[in-house]
């Protein structure tokens, strides 16, 4: 069933051949999105003797990836973790030597609240009082169509073999470990579940972390002297640490997305309902554009060019999953990051990677 999420202003231009399934695999991914092509591509690199396949139930970037806004930020949701590390900067350099394009700009971000704002701020806006910067953190922006293009140009490259439109509806946790298809069963060594918010009772997730919708749109190009203004022309992305939230970045169109609420589900499988025209979510698209044009005066009349959703999944804390499966150590569950995964997701993955070699631990993050 065709999804109502509306259209986001990114382009994904890759997608894989159709090939055979396999009989067998050294590692298995499910889940083509940020973390699982990542982790895919790394696996490749890594150990390029080691047979790597994905297994994506729609195409890839379906999920959150292909409708994030493409804010990079460094550290997790939950901030600083235990043994992290620099999540920007191995972000940069996974990307680089994966040879991938995103239009990465880690100029900083804007951090802008109701209260303590700078008096130099370049940005007065009002939203529940007046919105100016507190703080700049680092971070910048991809382009997020163009970074799960790459990851999965690159995963292919190396040889990693994608399926799109493949679900694995289950998993047989004997040895060895064997994905259950519609019609075959794929025994792996080693598997990473990078499903997110949804497959939920797949990842052993179920009951233990919530999938949310989240929300956004993007306007008509403002001039440059309307971004003066604005304060945005030094082309930082920016999130507000109070609430209500709020938060933004440039299009390389010259457009500004913005971004905020969040709808709430009793079970993932209702995001396949969700309808960004309708309900819920369409009250808060047109609260987000009331928002925008309340901002400043050169924002009064502005159009706007894309209205879209993505899936976020928030776990205790707001830490991110990345653990062994209840039911096996040759299991990995990796995911809830948030709404803060760009290059978390990325990050991780090459960890993810490294850890079912046999490189590196995981984290204790429980």
């Amino acid at each position: 069933m065709e999804k109502r999420w509306g259209k986001s202003p990114w382009t994904i231009d890759f997608h894989p051949l159709p090939r055979l399934l396999p009989e067998r695999l050294d590692f298995a991914i499910v889940g083509a999105g940020f973390t699982g092509l990542a982790a895919a591509a790394c696996l490749r690199q890594l150990a390029p003797e080691k047979s790597v396949g994905v297994f994506e139930a729609e195409s890839i970037g379906a999920g959150a990836s292909g409708n994030t806004g493409g804010m990079a930020l460094a550290e997790s949701s939950a901030g600083d973790l235990p043994g992290l590390g620099d999540v920007l900067g191995g972000f940069r350099q996974t990307v680089s030597e994966l040879g991938v394009d995103c239009d990465l700009d880690l100029r900083g971000a804007w951090e802008i609240a109701r209260k303590g704002g700078r008096h130099d701020s370049p940005i007065s806006w009002s939203d529940s009082g007046t919105l100016r910067v507190v703080n700049e953190v680092a971070g910048g922006t991809v382009d997020p169509g163009k970074l799960v293009s790459g990851l999965a140009r690159a995963a292919d490259r190396l040889g990693a073999l994608i399926y799109e439109d493949t679900r694995v509806k289950g998993l047989s946790f004997q040895d060895p470990i064997c994905l259950k298809l519609d019609a075959k069963e794929i025994c792996v060594e080693s598997l990473l579940i990078a499903t997110n918010a949804q497959s939920l009772e797949l990842s052993g997730l179920d009951g233990r972390a919530e999938p949310k919708f989240t929300l956004a749109v993007a306007t008509e190009p403002p001039t440059a002297a309307q971004l003066e203004v604005l304060g945005l022309a030094s082309g930082k992305p920016f999130y507000t640490i109070d609430f209500p939230y709020l938060w933004g970045r440039l299009l390389p169109t010259g457009g500004v997305i913005f971004g905020s609420g969040l709808v709430g589900m009793e079970n993932w499988r209702e995001l396949q309902d969700i309808d960004i025209g309708a309900g819920q979510a369409a009250e808060l698209i047109a609260r987000i554009e009331r928002r925008v044009r309340g901002l400043d005066p050169v924002l009064g009349s502005v159009g706007f060019t894309h209205w879209w959703g993505g899936p976020i999944l928030i776990a205790e804390d707001w830490r991110p999953v990345f653990r062994h499966h209840a039911l096996s150590e040759r299991v990995v569950v990796l995911g809830a990051y948030a709404g803060q995964g760009v290059a978390l997701s990325v990050y991780l993955g090459r960890w993810a990677a490294e850890a079912m070699l046999g490189l590196r631990p995981l984290p204790n993050w429980k």
